[in-house]
């Protein structure tokens, strides 16, 4: 199965895991709760959907590489405790507590997080010495004499043989104490996570036209070759950190992500190449409805792969703006609801005005740290509760000397209000790139496949999705439809081909 479903999979079993009965006890007893093992190839994003899991179930995570773990540091260390058995005494040899174990009561302990996920990685790599003890775990969540805790899940995973020589093949006894779940790469799965993620437009556009190169491990007489989903996310963020330094992006910084020596340079070709349409169609004036007659005719004449790359770079534009307009709305949601409780506070004061905004700071502050320690907050909402406190930071510098609880509550609401218009007006240009985006489109290649691109790429970006819902788009309702009965009389034409008489 792709990642997608495999997170799925994954936030199933935790639900079912985190059942209680009636009297509050869960109701999968500790021993039958299967820890799930996520077997694939490396670099496909096991860690990321992790993380992505506890932010979205609100819970802990706490993971471990086991290649960096020794007998010693799993089980703990022995020492001899002393005891007496009717009437006899004797040395016994103990543990202390496992570094595993005790990293998840401390995240329990300063973050209040009682439920969580303990993600143990490259578990099928562990020590000869370890692996007797990890099947103990596997089994009973043990390590020595020390459970982990309820509540907390395990999941681990692991890479086939094949892509890692120190991978130690699991009998039957302990693959029937696993969930197993196999893992296969993607694109068109990863790609939704890449617009969420805002990776660069060319290594999207670079692999939706050669999509044979997102995923790649070769053997050759020099050594193996390789590209992973995680090697274009690094190298994608490094694109954008080097254009916003004026640096080079050339093969040499290609290679060190791309280690695959013919897609690096084919990459490296078509980077080169799409500065340069960026630079000969000027997305801007396309997206503000000024594109020239030369312009629309340079796109009507070009070949598919320059198509997709324009379609890309308006794609990028556009869902910029989107993403910054959908985060200001989340601000501004968040800030909403700030206002209430301030209203609310203000009818029964007795504190300074600005104390009690002081207080909603010192409150996100806290939530985000626990947030960060418990990795239970993603990046996205980490930072939206940023901009949050740095918004509520600027509000008590506009009331700190206000004494009257009327006259502050005004000024914030005048505050707010001005963020609320400015934001409408972001909306209201947004909106109008999308409707320019659509136009152009439709008047350079009609209904044809370039305008089922546009609308599937919007379909496939979270963010897209979120602003349209949220604030309208006709033209995308009307192409969407259009699509859709495309799309089935493209199944009628399949179906009818199969009666087809010669």
């Amino acid at each position: 199965m792709n990642i997608k479903e495999a997170k799925e999979q994954i936030k199933n079993a935790m639900t079912a895991y985190f059942t209680k009965d009636t009297d509050g006890d869960y109701i999968v007893p500790v021993e039958k709760q299967r820890p799930v093992f996520l077997m694939g190839p490396p670099g496909i994003g096991k860690t990321a959907i992790m993380e992505q899991i506890a932010s979205e179930m609100g819970v802990g995570l706490l993971s471990y590489s086991m290649t960096h773990h020794t007998r010693q540091s799993a089980l703990g260390l022995p020492f001899i405790q002393h005891k007496e058995y009717r009437g006899f005494e004797y040395d016994v040899s103990e543990y202390t507590m496992s570094e595993i174990i005790a990293s998840v009561y401390d995240m329990m302990k300063t973050t209040g997080v009682e439920e969580g996920i303990l993600f143990l990685d490259e578990i099928n790599c562990v020590s000869e010495t370890l692996a007797p003890v990890m099947l103990q775990f596997l089994q009973y969540k043990v390590f020595g004499r020390h459970c982990v805790p309820k509540g907390w899940i395990v999941v681990t995973a692991g890479n086939p043989p094949e892509y890692n020589n120190s991978v130690r093949e699991f009998d039957i006894v302990t693959w029937d104490r696993l969930k197993r779940i196999d893992v296969e790469p993607d694109f068109d799965v990863w790609k939704e996570y890449a617009y969420s993620k805002g990776v660069h437009p060319t290594v999207l556009t670079y692999l939706e036209i050669r999509k044979a190169d997102f995923y790649s491990v070769e053997s050759t007489v020099e050594g193996k070759t390789f590209v992973t989903a995680r090697g274009w996310d690094d190298l994608s963020q490094m694109i954008w950190l080097y254009e916003t330094n004026h640096l080079p992006v050339d093969e040499k910084l290609i290679s060190q992500y791309v280690q695959n020596p013919r897609i690096s340079k084919e990459f490296a070709v078509y980077y080169a190449l799409y500065q340069k349409y960026k630079s000969d169609y000027q997305v801007d004036k396309i997206l503000n409805g000024k594109a020239s007659d030369l312009i629309k005719k340079r796109a009507q004449e070009a070949q598919f792969d320059e198509r997709l790359s324009l379609i890309g770079m308006l794609m990028d534009s556009v869902g910029e703006s989107i993403r910054t307009d959908m985060a200001a709305y989340l601000v501004l949601k968040e800030l909403t609801a700030s206002l209430m409780r301030i209203k609310e506070i203000f009818t029964r004061p007795v504190k300074q005005p600005f104390e009690y905004v002081e207080e909603q700071i010192h409150s996100k502050r806290e939530k985000l740290e626990s947030g960060k320690r418990a990795s239970s907050l993603s990046k996205e909402a980490q930072r939206q509760i940023k901009d949050v406190i740095h918004v509520l930071e600027d509000q008590v510098g506009l009331i700190r000397s206000i004494q009257s609880y009327e006259d502050a509550f005004n000024t914030i609401k005048k505050d707010y209000d001005i963020r609320v218009k400015d934001h409408n007006r972001s909306v209201k240009a947004t909106q109008k790139r999308l409707s320019n985006l659509f136009g152009f489109i439709e008047q350079v290649y009609g209904e044809g496949q370039e305008m089922l691109i546009v609308v599937t790429e919007l379909t496939t970006s979270r963010d897209a999705v979120a602003f349209i819902s949220q604030y309208g788009c006709d033209e995308y309702f009307k192409h969407n439809k259009n699509l859709l009965v495309y799309d089935r009389r493209l199944e009628i034409e399949q179906e009818l081909k199969k009666y087809k008489l010669d």
